[in-house]
């Protein structure tokens, strides 16, 4: 995944499927349980160097399709 500034000046978190994205990238299991601890230990922003937390809906929307989810 990596951060992006959207228009609004927010930065938000895509998923990064094919690796060709510009930015600095971060990689996360695709398990509702690393998503879940990852947000909790707000790794994003230090992982991806940015000052403010981004916005991780791209990223959730994401690793639910999935269907991966583990938590109880």
């Amino acid at each position: 995944m990596v951060a992006e500034t959207d228009e609004t000046g927010a930065i938000r978190l895509t998923p990064d499927l094919r690796r060709c994205l510009p930015g600095r990238g971060a990689w996360l299991h695709p398990t509702g349980d690393c998503l879940e601890q990852a947000l909790r230990r707000r790794a994003f922003g230090r992982a991806l160097r940015v000052s403010a937390a981004p916005d991780p809906a791209a990223v959730t929307a994401y690793v639910e399709g999935l269907g991966t989810t583990t938590s109880t």
